[in-house]
């Protein structure tokens, strides 16, 4: 097979030996740290991001956008499960082995995986999740996007994806995250303006802070306040 890399008729095995070979080259501290980012440290940031931005979107702009923006920010980690579920009959029909598996002189840095390549999990969590964030924010879903390509990177360097498994989970991630937000968005927003107009549970929507700059600005135009602001002006969305 390496051979067949070497004469470039399988480019997709041939990217998969010249990323990982970089592991080869590597110091081990820089091994070690490729494989915890690649694991974990991409799935943690990708948190961080959308709470990030949840922080962010319910203390600026209006009312109707804080609720536009956080039924997205509720959208992405379902369209991420959906996608993980809509995986599962894929890789069992495919049944594609992991790269170490059917090529030698790999530097493998994760040991233990014994399930099947195609798609990647890590991959199609990591884009469906920036997918949907983009929908909610661009700003912070193009982070997230930059966060998916280091996760699909990651994957490829420590010997346990071909890059057309990452290929194959970033274009599973994006297409359950795009396709299916106009009817997840009209289900998850009536919720979120619901939730908003809670005494108790609508500071996850809009912060008291933002309400109450919003009602001021609203009385010094002379124009009236839409419903939910008037909730949170009496405190009842706090």
């Amino acid at each position: 097979m390496a051979g067949l890399a070497a004469d470039g008729l399988n480019p997709d095995v041939g990217l998969l030996y010249d990323i990982n070979g970089l592991a080869k080259d590597a110091p081990t501290w820089l091994d070690r740290t490729m494989e915890l980012v690649g694991e974990y440290g991409t799935m943690v940031a990708m948190v961080l991001v959308v709470l990030w931005c949840w922080w962010s979107v319910r203390r600026r702009g209006t009312t109707e956008e804080s609720v536009s923006a956080v039924a997205g920010l509720v959208w992405a980690p379902l369209a991420a499960g959906i996608a993980l579920l809509i995986n599962i009959p894929i890789r069992g029909f495919v049944e594609r082995p992991r790269p170490f598996v059917d090529h030698e002189g790999l530097e493998v840095l994760v040991a233990g995986k014994t399930d099947y390549s195609f798609v990647s999990d890590h991959s199609t969590l990591a884009m469906a999740i920036a997918a949907a964030l983009f929908v909610a924010h661009r700003r912070f879903g193009l982070a997230a996007f930059g966060l998916a390509v280091v996760a699909g990177f990651c994957r490829v360097y420590m010997g346990v994806h071909y890059p057309s498994d990452v290929i194959g989970g970033f274009a599973l991630g994006t297409a359950v995250a795009l396709l299916l937000a106009p009817l997840a968005l009209a289900l998850l927003t009536p919720l979120v303006s619901a939730i908003a107009a809670s005494r108790h549970l609508g500071r996850l929507v809009r912060s008291k802070r933002a309400a109450a700059g919003s009602s001021l600005r609203a009385e010094t135009l002379g124009v009236p306040e839409p419903r939910v602001e008037d909730q949170d002006e009496n405190g009842l969305a706090a």
